[in-house]
């Protein structure tokens, strides 16, 4: 058998920067980033800095080129590369050898029909998830009749199941899957839920009231345990905080965020960087929205709105800020009916707003309640929106919005693919 030549070893100049792409090494980023152009500088040591060019990948990046901006290498002055170029490129099996990757958890990903085209994002994402399919069938008498084929193969295996809470009829059906699945000798178990749909239903203000987010919070947290223990839950923008107290010991909660997409969609948006024409700021609709926010969110200009009562209506007022001459993105975690949003809309072009538009991390919108939401061409903050971004944790309010602006879609698939991860 013939010998294999090792890849050639690399040397990093200690005191000179390099450019990388996505990789199987790990880095951390440094806390000062101010860049605004998709690039991101991290630190290694206090001689030694790297610049992200691209973002396709969550924490993984390879080395592709090495960046002599002295041109004073003699180490790299034999390369063939382009000879009036400064950059070295390096050979992929260089970093793959150096830096394998040791820690990539496989994990089989089960989905319900709502959320397939969201499983196939998220398998797209990674090469380390693997998608299974479930038959989902009724009985006659319209009770679910379901079956997971080769439910010995998953043994052993990382298991995640994607849900969709969409209506209590779906519910019902995914349940006895969810409380199956870890008992099938599998590894660990994740439940991967977008939206915990309840989460409105938190408060019990009058004797008899039912507080269904409790209900439901109980429900998951009698979730069998997987031979390697709890069940994970991963959730983004739980309405109410204090429903995270709500579960119990038998699940292990991991509350996460869709406003890291919010801020990567504005970088985008033409002049975001140019203070000069319509800078960004962000509107909160209540104080409720800004306690949950306005951290995420703290190096936009903010905006803080107020329901105040005027005789027997509540309107909408200003509590602090000034949206004058600026495109303001009003931010909450959910909406159906979307009349505060519309109400905070009108305040906010009242005091000059030249632009509105709105995030939130779960389109609900029952009975349609979508189709008041119009389009600002320009010119019409007051009646119409520039754009309204909401996530596809709600995979059928995504799909019927897909290509009808002003809505865009901001998937969470690479959220969950790196929450899969942990």
């Amino acid at each position: 058998m013939a010998a294999t030549t090792p890849p050639p070893s690399l040397s990093l100049p200690s005191n000179k920067p390099f450019s990388l792409k996505r990789s199987d090494f790990l880095f951390h980023p440094s806390k000062n980033n101010n860049n605004n152009n998709n690039k991101s500088l991290f630190s290694f040591n206090s001689n030694l800095r790297c610049e992200i060019k691209g973002f396709e990948g969550h924490r993984r990046w390879t080395f592709d080129r090495i960046s002599d901006m002295n041109k004073d290498s003699t180490a790299l002055s034999n390369s063939s590369t382009n000879p009036s170029s400064p950059l070295v490129s390096v050979p992929a099996v260089t970093s793959a050898s150096q830096y394998p990757t040791k820690n990539a958890k496989k994990v089989v990903l089960f989905f319900c029909a709502e959320t397939k085209a969201l499983a196939e994002k998220i398998a797209a994402d990674s090469d380390a998830i693997e998608l299974r399919t479930i038959s989902w069938g009724k009985f006659p008498d319209g009770f679910p009749n379901i079956f997971i084929p080769n439910a010995q193969g998953i043994r052993g295996m990382h298991v995640a199941f994607l849900a969709s809470f969409s209506s209590p009829a779906v519910i019902f059906e995914q349940i006895p899957v969810i409380y199956a699945l870890p008992k099938l000798f599998i590894a660990s178990f994740t439940l991967v839920l977008p939206f915990f749909p309840t989460g409105t239903s938190e408060r019990m203000e009058d004797e008899g009231d039912i507080a269904t987010a409790f209900t439901l919070a109980r429900l998951l947290s009698n979730i069998p345990i997987s031979r390697g223990g709890p069940t994970s839950l991963v959730t983004f923008d739980i309405h109410a905080l204090q429903e995270r107290f709500y579960f119990g010991d038998n699940i292990l909660p991991c509350f996460e965020s869709g406003i890291p997409l919010l801020k990567r969609r504005l970088q985008d948006l033409p002049d975001s960087d140019n203070v000069r024409i319509s800078p960004i700021a962000i509107a909160f609709p209540d104080d409720g929205a800004w306690k949950r926010f306005h951290k995420q969110l703290q190096h936009f200009p903010t905006i803080v709105c107020a329901k105040v009562r005027e005789g027997d209506q509540r309107i909408v007022r200003i509590k602090e800020g000034d949206p004058r001459g600026r495109h303001v993105v009003i931010v909450d975690d959910l909406v159906q009916s979307g009349g505060t949003l519309i109400e905070c809309q009108k305040v906010l072009a009242a005091h000059g707003a030249l632009k509105i538009s709105a995030y939130v991390t779960h389109g609900i919108f029952p009975n349609n309640s979508w189709a008041r939401f119009e389009h600002d061409n320009g010119g019409h903050p007051e009646t119409a929106f520039t754009y309204f971004w909401i996530t596809d944790s709600c995979p059928l309010t995504a799909k019927e919005l897909m290509n009808r602006p002003p809505f865009e879609i901001l998937s969470l698939a690479r959220s969950i693919s790196a929450s899969l991860q942990i």
